[in-house]
């Protein structure tokens, strides 16, 4: 199937590139596909089903197509699909309109609704996408809190995504100042592009020398100027051409990286050739702060973490008296002519998995001035966008005053830094949004956290700003900016767990909240359960096991030790498994909770097997090997699957069969009905069915998530409730039924004379005749 694949993604692509366009630049056709998944009602981000797509450079038209089937039978009506779509990283979604935790920031992303009955498809097409992974997630609607059995049938739809790109293979690019002749038509825009460096802090596009082949309007442009690619959160910057030229302009473009520029015409039936060039301008080459010849070398051993690295050093100088040595140096020197901020470096260090820390070489405070923004670079790779940013700036005055009128002000952003701040300048960079934070005596602590940041550099810009020119004595302060990339936000406080998620190769993380609690950190409280309604659920679940002890007693008073050895253990687990199983914080676990559930499932359905067993009457040696079979390839299929459908059925239709055939057995030897008695079966097997039905009817079809307390309390009570009326009574004669009874609690006590060692033997033979 892959090899088909294969072959037609390069037939297209050859088919393209051999037909090709009419202009100057070559379109090539690319496929992909990704596997149908299962569709999930949405109860936290772990129901979502996220594909990721790799979009290239110089892609043109990136074309969508979601495919959605139903994959049974079964009438399941009209379900909405709901589909995200994000550039850079996973889409972060609400559909439920929980809060967020507080200090929380997130960016909507593209919703597409798909009505779904049997099968549905739509497209979507996106002009000029921006190159990188693209995310693509997908749920059902919310989920509604019924617990559904696993085997039993149900609707389900598998969403498959597929994508097709057309992109360019040979764009011209643009030189700085250098002019690039070119034509744009109504149905074939010119597409170029131009490489921005590191540090350019303005970058403007100029298109000029308009001609129409037509003549009519010569010396007039009808173009539309774009810079930029689509991200759906943030399009490119565009220019309407109506004179004999134009030009775009942006301050504090994207840094080391290229730049799509797109010139089209606005006009039918009119092609246009003008000329177009680029000019950046590098005027903010920043002066480094902290590094010195082999000071790197030295700052790495003092932050290393090998158990005698702070010995290793003795004679040179630790991190903190670099750092202080370094600061003074750097606030005493004047920056040079080209530089216009000061950048500090900054220690990248992996922790763990989605768990990133970066701290200042120079220690964790850093200088921020009034005359220069003072800058921090954060490089966030690919593995680790699935987590959380977290930026947490504390104002140090421990060794300054801040005046009451003066500020620190801090702008985070992507792709590039922004370079002026004042009160009256956006956080924001010529094609990327930022995140601002201001700092004061007032509030000297803030927080932001970025749910799925973007896989790309972040830059922290900080000045100090008054609202006078003159700050009086503090023009420097220290600010401690905490900069950090973690799994969940917060972990998932105390009602929630940061789980791990995977998506083929890609690692992200989302909150599993409990108790009741929602949100993107398990924060939202408003349908949270009170710890009183923990503790009545905790008491429901664990106390109606006690329901076992009259089950238990019961089969010790008719001698079936086994069976009551089999209904403890069972009592036992669900206890504690119930008991350790709570979503709130009422919750006791004795042992490992998988162990737990383990011998809770097992001791259940063996209870079942053996209550079957023992109504069939077997002889000692069928039923005993019987148990002991059962029990091996129950313990056996539980783990294989634990929740399996025929985990419960299969071990239940097998013990039916043997009464079944056991009773038939008896009933035609007899010529009689067996049990013989009416009693029996009104007083004893008709109720036991009774409470045997409306507890499996309970335990498949009634429970959900609000009522899981009371329904299950009272599956466990009606279990054990039909143990005491299906147990068949005790078994007063060992001829009636054919079969030795094993050990009985009627013991003989004799007494017998011992000689010598030797046991008087007693005549135990039954005298047949009396002599009178």
């Amino acid at each position: 199937m892959e090899v088909r694949f294969l072959r037609g993604v390069i037939l297209v692509v050859l088919s393209a590139w051999t037909l090709g366009d009419d202009g100057a630049v070559t379109f090539v056709s690319e496929l992909s596909s990704k596997p149908a998944q299962k569709l999930s009602k949405y109860g936290w981000y772990g129901n979502v089903r996220l594909q990721r797509f790799q979009i290239p450079e110089e892609t043109a038209v990136a074309r969508w197509l979601f495919s959605v089937t139903k994959g049974s039978n079964f009438y399941c009506g009209q379900h909405n699909v709901t589909i995200h779509i994000r550039w850079g990283s996973p889409p972060v979604i609400n559909p439920t309109g929980s809060m967020f935790p507080n200090a929380t920031l997130w960016n909507s992303c593209l919703s597409l609704a798909l009505p779904v009955t049997s099968q549905s498809s739509t497209t979507y097409n996106l002009s000029d996408p921006a190159p990188g992974d693209w995310f693509v997630a997908a749920h059902l609607p919310e989920d509604d809190g019924r617990i559904e059995q696993k085997g039993f049938p149900s609707c389900s739809f598998f969403f498959q995504p597929q994508l097709s790109i057309r992109r360019a293979v040979d764009t011209p690019i643009l030189q700085q100042g250098m002019f690039l002749t070119q034509t744009a038509a109504p149905d074939n825009p010119a597409r170029l592009k131009l490489h921005v460096p590191e540090f350019a802090s303005s970058l403007s596009v100029s298109v000029s020398g308009c001609s129409s082949e037509e003549g009519a309007g010569s010396g007039k442009c009808s173009l539309v100027l774009r810079l930029g690619s689509a991200s759906l959160q943030q399009g490119p910057v565009t220019v309407n051409c109506s004179g004999t030229g134009c030009s775009a302009a942006l301050s504090n473009p994207p840094w080391d990286t290229w730049l799509r520029v797109v010139v089209e015409s606005n006009q039918v039936n009119r092609t246009v050739t003008f000329n177009v060039a680029s000019n950046y301008t590098v005027g903010c080459k920043p002066q480094s702060v902290g590094l010195k010849a082999d000071d790197d070398i030295n700052i790495l051993r003092g932050n290393s973490s090998f158990p005698n690295s702070s010995s290793a050093g003795n004679g040179s100088v630790g991190p903190e008296g670099l750092a202080s040595i370094n600061e003074s140096a750097s606030l005493m020197t004047p920056l040079p002519a080209s530089a216009c901020v000061w950048s500090f470096p900054v220690l990248y260090e992996e922790v763990d998995v989605l768990s990133l820390r970066y701290t200042p070489v120079n220690g964790p405070n850093v200088s921020v001035t009034n005359t220069h923004p003072t800058l921090l670079a954060y490089p966030l790779p690919t593995q680790a966008a699935g987590g959380t940013l977290n930026l947490q700036l504390t104002l140090n005055t421990t060794n300054s005053t801040l005046g009451n009128s003066s500020s620190v002000v801090a702008c985070l952003s992507p792709w590039a830094p922004v370079l002026q701040l004042n009160h009256s300048q956006p956080c924001r960079t010529a094609l990327f949004g930022g995140y601002g934070v201001i700092v004061n005596v007032s509030v000297p602590k803030e927080v932001i956290r970025l749910p799925f940041p973007q896989s790309t550099t972040w830059y922290l810009t900080l000045q100090l700003l008054c609202n006078s020119s003159d700050c009086g004595n503090a023009t420097v302060v220290s600010v401690v900016p905490e900069v950090f990339i973690s799994a969940c936000v917060e972990d998932c406080g105390t009602y929630g767990e940061c789980r791990l998620l995977r998506s083929y190769s890609y690692l992200y993380a989302s909150c599993v909240c409990k108790a009741g609690w929602s949100g993107w950190g398990c924060t939202d409280d408003s349908t949270a359960q009170s710890y009183g309604q923990q503790l009545i659920a905790t008491l429901l679940l664990t106390l109606s096991n006690l329901s076992f002890l009259p089950a238990i007693v019961v089969a010790v008073k008719s001698c079936y030790i086994t069976e009551a050895s089999v209904y403890l253990f069972t009592m036992f687990f669900s206890t504690f498994y119930h008991a350790c199983d709570q979503p709130g914080v009422a919750v006791l676990c004795i042992m490992d909770y998988d162990a737990l559930q383990y011998c809770d499932f097992l001791g259940s359905i063996c209870s079942i097997w053996v209550t079957i067993l023992c109504m069939a009457r077997l002889k000692d040696v069928f039923k005993y090997t019987l148990f002991m079979l059962g029990a091996l390839l129950i313990a056996m299929s539980m783990q294989l699957d634990r929740k399996g459908l025929w985990n419960l059925l299969g071990p239940i239709l097998c013990a039916i069969m043997f009464m079944v055939i056991a009773w038939v057995y008896r009933g035609v030897r007899r010529r009689h009905c067996y049990p013989p008695s009416w009693r029996r079966w009104v007083f004893y097997l008709i109720p036991g069915a009774i409470c045997a039905l409306i507890g499996v009817c309970l335990y498949i079809f009634a429970e959900t998530e609000d009522n899981y307390y009371y329904t299950h309390s009272l599956w466990h009570i009606l279990v054990a409730s039909c143990v005491v009326f299906l147990l068949p009574p005790k078994q007063k004669t060992r001829e009636d039924l054919g079969w030795s009874q094993g050990w009985s609690l009627n013991w003989s006590w004799s007494w017998r004379p011992r000689v010598c060692g030797y046991t008087l033997c007693q005549n135990g033979k039954d005298e047949l005749y009396t002599v009178t």
